[in-house]
């Protein structure tokens, strides 16, 4: 509790609380440059044995964050657990995070596309399904699922939509498609956004979840447009209920 109160005193706005009872927050992270160009949210569930028992279960969410990059980052919070049995240590991965964010921006690193969201394909044709990684005391293996798709133009699901919902002057609508693949679900999006409406709307966040059979895993991903953990509180709710 201390920790948490600690955290939420340091980061401010950036620190989020998506589920109190659960446990579950979101930490906003940049270069702290005037106008950043590298973040990342790290989302974190803290179990009831944390910290003297059990590691933060913990996502990293960014649309830059990929294969190596990942891999490094995520041995390097593996690496501050280890050195920190028994103690908190969500700030030192805070920190951590924030000095390599901060090398990203010194470096000659070419900045990140923030158009590119993580379901986009590389130029291997593969995707990466990152879901969440428990850390074990063990030096842990963080597996990066890979699945290769057709590159035939994926079929646009049929697409539902809300009724408008006003509140505080603001209007909300949700939109619905039943997704199997990435490519599915960039096809939606763009569908979507030939609506002018949608297109200019102030934040179009969205959540998607699809079930890989084969791998027994999920590839999932979430878009919070501005609106701070907006996207992954929506991924939330979608685990929550099972949905897929």
């Amino acid at each position: 509790i201390d920790e948490i109160e600690a955290l939420s005193s340091i980061y401010g706005e950036d620190w989020c609380v998506v589920d109190e009872d659960e446990k579950i927050y979101c930490i906003k992270i940049n270069d702290c440059l005037d106008q950043p160009k590298w973040t990342l949210c790290l989302q974190v569930i803290l179990p009831p044995g944390y910290p003297a028992a059990e590691p933060p279960i913990y996502q990293l969410n960014a649309p830059w964050l990929r294969g190596q990059d990942y891999m490094e980052l995520a041995n390097s919070l593996e690496e501050i657990y280890v050195q920190n049995l028994g103690e908190s240590i969500l700030y030192l991965w805070v920190e951590k995070i924030r000095e390599v964010l901060i090398e990203k921006a010194q470096s000659s690193d070419p900045e990140p596309d923030i158009k590119k969201t993580s379901e986009e394909v590389d130029e291997d044709g593969d995707d990466f399904l990152l879901d969440y990684q428990p850390i074990q005391e063990d030096p842990i293996k963080i597996v990066n699922y890979i699945t290769s798709e057709s590159q035939e133009a994926e079929e646009l699901p049929s697409i539902h939509h809300g009724n408008p919902i006003t509140d505080r002057r603001s209007t909300f609508q949700a939109h619905l498609a039943p997704v199997v693949t990435s490519r599915q679900v960039k096809r939606v999006l763009e569908k979507l956004y030939e609506n002018k409406k949608i297109a200019s709307a102030t934040h179009n966040i969205y959540a998607y979840r699809i079930y890989c059979e084969d791998k027994q895993t999920f590839l999932q991903d979430c878009e919070d447009d501005g609106e701070t953990a907006a996207g992954g509180r929506l991924l939330h709710l979608m685990q929550v209920i099972e949905m897929n």
